[in-house]
């Protein structure tokens, strides 16, 4: 790191990675309907197949969103305001802010991702591409984040949440995230929101089940991560990815099915699996727009704008407090 960018970026350690406990993991295998939290989707070969998927031709959110940004990241600008304090929980790479940047002129950008050496390299290509913008680089779990650090820059607030990731929350923790962002902005700041919308079960079904089967490989390769950091036993030979749109609940879920009678070891514990049982490993919750406005109500927001591509898959909005 160069003297320029090393005086550009301010690093703020909140929340160190720690190793997660196997007792998180039991919980969720042993209960009645077995589950396991998505963040075990991602360790390294998580993160590359994921990328893959974004660009897959079935999986639209990515580049819908990106096009949306592209396409209207002028009229963002002059909806949110310029010369805000960008806040961005769960930032990963810290691309898709950069198709925003030129436009919303922000004071200064707050990236928050737990993973600390992965945070510091996004920053420090971003200092190289926008070396005018002030970083204050923030390691924390940021759904374990009530406040803010002290020693942030002071303005208005923008929250920068895309990817349409509020959907993998259950309804009732989206609410209590947008209450929480709600206190982080203030009265005169926004939360800039990516969406992924309702629409027919054979478009969304596509998109969980490409031809290649790059996201069968995804979820599979779960069974592995457990594996290199836990002592587990899981043949992803025995187990089939299944995901499907329940309509009732608008929402995708993502399924591990076992392929027959099985006992899987897992730190000195024996999981047993019947044929055909599964442990659930991802939701994504799609919405109405009525039904978006209506959770930002309960969150004592207002839906203030929304831009949405050309076929309507696709959702950014902009909410401010009521």
């Amino acid at each position: 790191m160069n003297a320029s960018v090393e005086n550009q970026i301010h690093f703020h350690e909140l929340h160190p990675q720690s190793k997660t406990h196997p007792k998180e993991v039991l919980e969720g295998l042993k209960s009645v309907r077995k589950n396991l939290n998505p963040k075990f989707f991602y360790d390294t070969k998580g993160s590359e197949l994921f990328e893959v998927i974004t660009n897959l031709e079935e999986y639209y959110p990515t580049r819908t969103e990106r096009k949306i940004f592209e396409t209207y990241s002028q009229d963002i600008a002059e909806v949110c305001g310029i010369d805000s304090i960008i806040i961005e929980p769960g930032s990963g790479s810290c691309e898709k802010i950069q198709l925003l940047i030129p436009n919303l002129k922000p004071k200064a950008y707050i990236p928050i991702d737990i993973a600390g050496d992965f945070l510091l390299d996004s920053v420090n290509k971003l200092a190289e591409n926008f070396p005018e913008l002030p970083i204050h680089a923030v390691q924390a779990d940021f759904n374990q984040l009530d406040n803010l650090p002290n020693e942030l820059p002071n303005g208005s607030k923008l929250v920068f949440y895309p990817g349409s990731t509020i959907g993998n929350m259950e309804p009732e923790k989206a609410l209590e995230f947008l209450i929480k962002l709600s206190e982080w902005i203030g009265n005169d700041g926004g939360i800039l929101l990516g969406v992924d919308l309702h629409k027919p079960t054979h478009q969304l079904n596509a998109a969980y089940n490409d031809q290649q089967g790059v996201t069968e490989a995804f979820n599979l390769n779960a069974l592995d991560h457990l594996n290199d950091i836990f002592e587990a036993n899981f043949d992803k030979e025995n187990f089939s990815h299944k995901a499907f749109y329940n309509e009732q609940l608008y929402r995708i879920e993502m399924h591990l099915v076992s392929d027959c009678e099985q006992c899987v070891e897992f730190e000195g514990e024996k999981i047993q699996f019947d044929e055909g049982e599964s442990i659930h490993t991802e939701n994504s919750y799609k919405y109405t727009r009525k039904q978006l406005s209506s959770l930002a109500a309960d969150a004592g927001l207002t839906l203030k704008e929304t831009w949405l591509d050309e076929n309507e898959l696709f959702s950014v909005n902009l909410l401010v407090r009521a």
